[in-house]
């Protein structure tokens, strides 16, 4: 891998610290907001700190964590936290999730597609400003 690949990007990282700091208040909540808002923002979240370290184009970085993001998913269908032996540790079934739903599915695509879209209208305007 191209060691320019690597490189730590701090706006990246401050928005994934703020949006990190939004999903601990959410975690307090429920409902709605918790498990559909929640879901739809923690991609974005991933998204921003995979994009903090890593330097490549924004459409691998949102497919990745989106990939990843479906692979947890579909862990949590086939009882990743019991296989694991984490069923009691409550920070690991918040982490991990513990129950399979198409509407996180759903929400990640969603949070993807936003951070995605945000990413590129950012990437013109800064070319368009230059």
């Amino acid at each position: 891998m191209d060691k320019n690949k690597f490189r730590f990007d701090g706006k990246s990282f401050i928005i994934c610290i703020i949006l990190f700091l939004v999903e601990l208040a959410i975690a307090k909540t429920s409902g709605f907001i918790r498990h559909t808002f929640g879901d739809f923002l923690v991609v974005i979240l991933l998204y921003y700190f995979v994009k903090s370290f890593i330097n490549v184009e924004p459409k691998k970085i949102a497919i990745g964590v989106l990939c990843f993001s479906f692979l947890v998913e579909i862990l949590q269908y086939f009882k990743i936290v019991e296989i694991l032996g984490v069923q009691d540790n409550k920070l690991m079934r918040i982490v991990i999730g513990s129950t399979f739903s198409f509407g996180d599915l759903i929400a990640y695509t969603l949070g993807i597609i936003t951070v995605y879209f945000i990413e590129v209208k950012r990437e013109k305007y800064f070319k368009e400003n230059k």
